[in-house]
């Protein structure tokens, strides 16, 4: 099959990571940030008692391998709400995050090789949101999945999803070559796709607007599509 270019609806256009991703840090902001040293087999903030509104998250990778940093919201009793995110954070380089927090318990979770569950921190938030133009703006999405291929099988797919949900599908694409993340849903409309070059991550937002079987499929130039299956009730 010949690999198809990115839609519109790329996670590149999402307000939430606008505001979020692959920003530098800001100096007058790291004042009062609360600082948070990720490595390879830890996730350090230097205060997980926080007040609610604007915070700043001044990232710092000690580690060896890339990294990225999200802050996760509570969703029925787990910690699975995207809240905000940082990627690509290389080794000795630092990048600030920025979330829109009201009162609440929280996780921020570091994620060395830009993938798995992370390292967490539980992060308490009290008082009342003094408000700002940016708290007004909608998240984006309500989580995200985490994919992996090496052109042979789809990871990191389990469970089921809601209808109406706006998830995030992220593809590590560890093969050789590019490849293509594609969502169909259950009537085997194409609802949106991103190419994603050999070890690199693409990232994709669709709202799952129809229950059924949604498919998740990862293709490429002169190999068998893969094929997984997301249930969405």
């Amino acid at each position: 099959m010949a690999i198809r270019r990115a839609l519109v609806l790329l996670v590149g256009a999402s307000p939430l990571l606008l505001t979020a991703c692959g920003q530098e840090p800001d100096a007058a902001a790291s004042e009062t940030a609360v600082a948070v040293t990720a490595s390879d087999d830890s996730c350090q903030l230097d205060r997980t008692d926080l007040a609610a509104g604007d915070v700043t998250f001044a990232v710092t990778n000690e580690g060896s391998s890339v990294t990225e940093v999200y802050v996760y919201g509570e969703d029925d009793g787990e910690f699975t709400r995207v809240v905000s995110e940082v990627e690509n954070i290389g080794p000795a380089t630092s990048q600030d995050l920025h979330a829109s927090l009201p009162a609440g318990t929280y996780e921020v979770a570091c994620k060395p090789g830009q993938t798995g569950d992370g390292i967490r921190t539980t992060v308490t938030v009290t008082g009342e949101d003094t408000g700002s133009a940016d708290s007004a703006e909608e998240e984006g999405y309500d989580r995200a999945i985490e994919l992996a291929t090496d052109g042979t099988a789809i990871t990191g797919l389990s469970g089921g999803a809601e209808e109406g949900e706006a998830i995030e599908f992220k593809l590590t694409n560890n093969a050789a070559e590019d490849r293509v993340l594609e969502l169909k849903d259950p009537t085997g409309a194409v609802a949106g796709e991103v190419e994603v070059e050999p070890g690199t991550t693409g990232e994709i937002i669709i709202e799952l607007d129809a229950s059924g079987t949604w498919q998740v499929i990862v293709e490429g130039d002169g190999a068998e599509d893969l094929v997984s299956e997301l249930p969405v009730s």
